[in-house]
C-alpha cells in the first residue's frame, strides 16, 4: 500500500516546489539524506544488527526509538500503516518468529511497528546482506516518491526514470551513512519535507494520504 503516501509531495506540488524532474529529484535527495530516509536507514541498520545477534530486547529499544522519530502525524502513519502490513503479511506467509515476537512486545507497550524496523528484521532473518537489503530499501522509497511525482505534477514516465537514475548517489550516500552512524548519533534535518507533510493534513483536495 505504499503507492497511496506521497509523504508530503502532493503538497509540494501544490506548492510550486516540485514541479519538474530536476526538482523532484532534489526534493528526495533532501528526503534521502537529511529526512526520514536518513532515519530510517539508521533504524534499519539497528534493527537488522539486533536481529542478527537474536537480541530481542534490542529490538523492541528500536521499536520504541523509531515511534519517536516522526515529526508529524502523516508521518507516523505512513511507518505504522505499512509496518502492521509488512508483519501481517511475514506472519501468513512465513509464520511465527523473531517479528512476530517483536510486534507483540511493541502492541503490549501501546505501539505499532515501524515499517524499516520490520523490514530489517526480516532482512537479517532471511539472511540478506545489509548494503544489499538497505540500498532496496531505500531505492523502494525513493521509487515510490517519484512515483507520486509522476502522477501529481504530472511528469511523463520517461522523466520519472531520469529522475530515478539520478537519484542513485543520494541512495549510495544514504547507505554508507547509516551504516556508518551509532544509533545515538542519529538525527535530521528537513524541514521544509515536515512542513509539507503538516500542510498536507489540511489540505483542500488530496489523492495521497500523506
Amino acid at each position: 500500500g505504499a503507492y497511496t503516501y506521497s509523504h508530503g509531495v502532493e503538497y509540494a506540488v501544490e506548492d510550486g516546489r516540485v514541479t519538474s524532474a530536476d526538482s523532484l529529484t532534489n526534493w528526495v535527495e533532501g528526503v534521502l539524506e537529511f529526512g526520514a530516509g536518513r532515519i530510517d536507514a539508521v533504524l534499519f541498520c539497528a534493527a537488522w544488527r539486533a536481529a542478527r545477534a537474536g537480541d530481542e530486547a534490542a529490538l523492541f529499544d528500536i521499536g520504541v526509538e523509531a515511534d519517536c522519530w516522526r515529526g508529524t502525524s502523516e508521518m507516523a502513519l505512513e511507518a505504522t500503516a505499512q509496518g502492521r502490513a509488512f508483519v501481517s503479511t511475514m506472519q501468513k506467509v512465513w509464520g511465527d518468529g523473531v517479528i512476530t515476537r517483536w510486534a507483540n512486545a511493541m502492541r503490549e507497550d501501546d505501539r505499532l511497528p515501524s515499517y524499516p524496523v520490520a523490514v530489517g528484521i526480516a532482512a537479517a532473518r532471511s539472511d540478506v546482506p545489509l548494503r544489499d537489503a538497505l540500498t532496496a530499501y531505500l531505492h523502494a522509497m525513493a521509487a515510490n516518491l517519484v512515483s507520486s511525482a509522476v502522477r501529481l505534477v504530472p511528469l511523463g514516465q520517461t522523466d520519472g526514470v531520469r529522475s530515478l537514475t539520478s537519484l542513485d548517489g543520494a541512495v549510495t550516500v544514504a547507505v554508507d551513512h547509516a551504516m556508518q552512524t551509532d544509533l545515538a548519533d542519529l538525527g535530521a534535518a528537513a524541514p521544509m519535507v515536515d512542513w509539507t507533510s503538516m500542510k498536507h493534513e489540511t489540505q483542500y483536495t488530496r489523492l495521497f494520504r500523506s
